[in-house]
């Protein structure tokens, strides 16, 4: 039993990440057969990418994708620990495990994912979920069909989490979800330690794959037919920083873009590395999408000192002015946090004013949620959960007020919209984004989805708009 240790997790030593190679045991490519798979994910891109290397690894053992969870043989929960909320959804998730178990004694069960990798879940479940079948973490996703063996021919949990700084693992096979847009892992873990983050515990420092790798990848996506990629990444403008090479982010997408591939775009960043060439590539190739998610988490200098963000609300501004100076149409989203421990309204109203002043084209807003085992979590909290709540639906009107404004400007122009499945208002629309990120529900035949196409604007509300072929 390999169990996640807090301690261990937080260690950072200067040896370089190992490159190893996904490989199954011949023996183990028939274990599945005639048996079917569930996975239900939670969280992020990284998250929903590591799903998709789940479901191929998992393809490559015979099993076979059920779109029921009630009739498959092996259910697995994806988990994502960034907020409590994700962590009760799971919980309440696997007492449903529970029954089923119960009902069909037979099945396989497990969690994998971040909350895995976290000392006092597991913890948890083998005190009180101890039904489970197989517990594994994210360093560990190419090693599943051992762990799986493992655990099918036992009669107690196996339980299989890496308490280490992580490794880069190449070749690992992959089943996406999309044929028309996929995402590219550029870099895994992160070193930034924000006090209320617990990432840095859960996917291990940060750890860069190199170039060559990311290149061919995005090559043979092209070659494929895929019309966009996403680089994914804990912090993608730290990519690099660990390779010793005279080579960073900005040379990676400026390389990326002369793949020719349509669209790219790249996910999350942080101010922190947030280059002036970064900025001056993305203005340079049009392929490189006017979409930039740039995380501001709070506007007072005080609270972002005690996040250990490393900036201040006048650096994130001339960082946004920045942006919208070389790249005048970008739409710039972010993340904000409300309620941090010790916030004051003065703090509060900080926020607003950033908010005022970027005008943000949507934010991804929360209430501050203390993870175990982060500084943050030890820090006095005080302010009364009605505060927050009220701040946050402050918050919120500001944000929907932009969003809106931002959208209208949209109204009657021409845009190029990657058209990517059936619409979910309407059954005779297509859905798809914009270069700068927008949903567009659009008037269009079936045969087209995959296209990039001009679309003409003719409605548009908060969240989305509606348009006809231009």
């Amino acid at each position: 039993m390999l169990m996640p240790q807090l301690k261990e997790a937080r260690k950072r030593t200067k040896k370089a990440a190992e490159v190893k190679k996904y490989e199954i045991d011949d023996k183990l490519k028939t274990l599945g057969l005639g048996k079917t798979y569930y996975i239900k994910t939670y969280g992020c891109q990284m998250n929903v990418h590591d799903s998709e290397n789940i479901k191929a690894i998992l393809e490559d053992m015979g099993f076979k994708e059920s779109s029921n969870m009630d009739q498959a043989d092996l259910i697995l929960l994806n988990t994502c620990a960034i907020r409590e909320n994700a962590h009760n959804k799971v919980f309440g998730m696997i007492g449903r495990l529970k029954h089923m178990k119960q009902d069909r004694p037979d099945i396989i069960t497990g969690i994998c994912g971040c909350m895995a990798q976290e000392e006092v879940v597991v913890k948890e479940i083998l005190d009180k979920y101890s039904f489970l079948d197989v517990v594994f973490g994210t360093h560990n996703i190419h090693e599943l069909p051992g762990i799986l063996d493992k655990a099918m021919h036992k009669n107690k949990i196996e339980v299989d989490v890496m308490a280490i700084e992580g490794d880069i693992v190449e070749n690992v096979p992959v089943k996406r979800d999309s044929k028309y847009k996929a995402f590219v892992n550029i870099m895994y873990g992160c070193d930034k330690f924000c006090t209320y983050c617990i990432v840095p515990y859960t996917r291990g420092k940060q750890r860069s794959r190199r170039f060559e790798d990311i290149i061919a990848e995005v090559k043979g996506l092209k070659e494929d037919g895929y019309k966009e990629v996403t680089l994914l990444g804990q912090n993608v403008n730290a990519y690099g920083k660990d390779l010793n090479i005279k080579y960073d982010m900005s040379d990676l997408l400026e390389d990326v873009a002369k793949t020719g591939i349509e669209r790219i775009r790249f996910v999350t960043s942080h101010p922190w590395d947030f280059t002036d060439r970064m900025i001056e590539v993305i203005g340079k190739y049009a392929n490189i999408m006017p979409y930039i998610h740039l995380p501001l988490q709070s506007g007072s200098d005080r609270i972002l000192k005690l996040m250990g963000r490393r900036y201040t609300k006048e650096s994130y501004l001339k960082l946004f002015n920045k942006i919208k100076a070389t790249v005048p149409n970008a739409a710039i989203t972010t993340d904000i946090i409300v309620g941090f421990p010790g916030e004051s309204e003065e703090d509060f109203l900080d926020t607003l004013d950033v908010v005022n002043t970027c005008k943000y084209d949507s934010a991804f807003t929360f209430i501050f949620s203390p993870r175990e085992g982060t500084p943050a979590a030890k820090m006095k909290d005080d302010t009364p959960l009605k505060v927050k709540e009220d701040r946050l639906h402050k918050l919120n009107e500001i944000v929907n007020k932009y969003a809106l404004i931002a959208n209208q400007k949209y109204l009657g122009k021409v845009v190029p919209v990657l058209l990517e499945n059936v619409s979910e208002k309407n059954d005779d629309m297509l859905a798809g984004y914009t270069d700068t990120m927008k949903l567009v529900n659009v008037k269009a035949p079936k045969e087209m989805l995959g296209e990039i196409v001009n679309v003409k604007i003719t409605d548009v509300k908060t969240w989305s708009m509606d348009g006809e072929i231009a």
